[in-house]
């Protein structure tokens, strides 16, 4: 990998909308562009609206999806990212060959090439499928690029998996914070009423979005992913309300010693500009536990059966 310029952004998209929604994609690559970012990451399904769709008809639902690469959608994006010589990641609802729907993100890169991740863990419509394979690959700008969308982050095998694939970058698109979790000690939903009035009272507002509801939870785990693996994370996020739940926003860009490069700051669309230093990635903890990896180790488990127990053995690291 060399040093390479990336940006990653919140907004707050309209649901259904996808004419304006890729209106703020334009803003945002034109002012990418001009501040000579080479890689910008947009939100999950940031193209077609994310919350509102768990309330759709199967018909609704469907007639929002298009097909890869051949829908309108990611044809804007390859000319976009074409116009700006820049490789531009958004998400939106994918309907493959089989009639089959993802919640998928689109990496539009400016030679014409192209790779759509399919999130694996899924949830947001009862018809919605769920992904089979990890993402990773090589870009024109000399660095090699995984995808994991929202929830796939959470689970730690996934990091490892895109990793030991070779990713160097992980753009990890998301639709999160404020959500109602069922965890005591995880996201609670942010007071409306404490946006609505974001302008008069910013403190109020910032305490909601910093705290254990958004950055404060995102922390907790997000750059152990970076640091355990030795990769550049990009987080992309949306922010404000999202049908009945508002995001936290707080995009930002982690090194690979899960060290915050830089954030957003502020409750309402922005982006973020870093530069990504390649020199930090062979001397990283996670890069030098994947190279210390023992995959011809052996552990017993020990399972108990009722009476009885069971002692497998489970090979790891391959």
């Amino acid at each position: 990998m060399r040093d390479i310029r990336v940006a990653t952004v919140q907004f707050q998209h309209a649901a259904g909308d996808k004419v304006y929604n890729f209106g703020r994609i334009r803003h945002f690559a034109t002012e990418a562009a001009r501040a000579r970012v080479e890689l910008i990451a947009f939100p999950e399904m940031c193209l077609t609206g994310y919350w509102h769709v768990r309330k759709l008809s199967r018909a609704a639902f469907e007639a929002l999806a298009e097909p890869v690469p051949d829908g309108p959608s990611t044809r804007d994006l390859l000319n976009l990212s074409r116009e700006h010589g820049m490789t531009i990641g958004a998400g939106l609802l994918e309907r493959a060959p089989d009639g089959g729907v993802y919640n998928a993100y689109v990496v539009a890169m400016p030679d014409g090439t192209w790779a759509v991740h399919r999130k694996l863990h899924v949830f947001e419509h009862e018809c919605i499928v769920a992904g089979d394979r990890f993402t990773v690959f090589d870009t024109p700008h000399g660095c090699r690029l995984g995808v994991l969308i929202c929830y796939d982050n959470n689970i730690v095998e996934n990091a490892r998996a895109t990793a030991l694939a070779g990713a160097e970058i992980l753009m990890a698109p998301h639709q999160t914070g404020g959500c109602n979790s069922v965890s005591p000690r995880a996201m609670k939903p942010v007071d409306p009423a404490i946006w609505a009035r974001r302008h008069e009272d910013p403190a109020a507002i910032r305490a909601e979005l910093c705290g254990p509801k958004g950055r404060g939870w995102i922390m907790r785990w997000l750059p152990s992913r970076a640091h355990d693996n030795g990769m550049f994370l990009i987080f992309a996020n949306g922010i404000g309300p999202d049908d009945d739940e508002i995001r936290t926003g707080n995009a930002m860009v982690l090194d690979p010693y899960g060290e915050v490069i830089v954030e957003t700051s502020e409750p309402r669309d922005a982006m973020v500009v870093a530069d990504l230093d390649a020199s930090l990635l062979p001397t990283s903890s996670g890069r030098r536990w994947l190279r210390a990896r023992r995959p011809e180790l052996y552990e017993c488990l020990t399972r108990r059966t009722g009476q009885e127990t069971r002692t497998r053995r489970v090979r790891f690291g391959d």
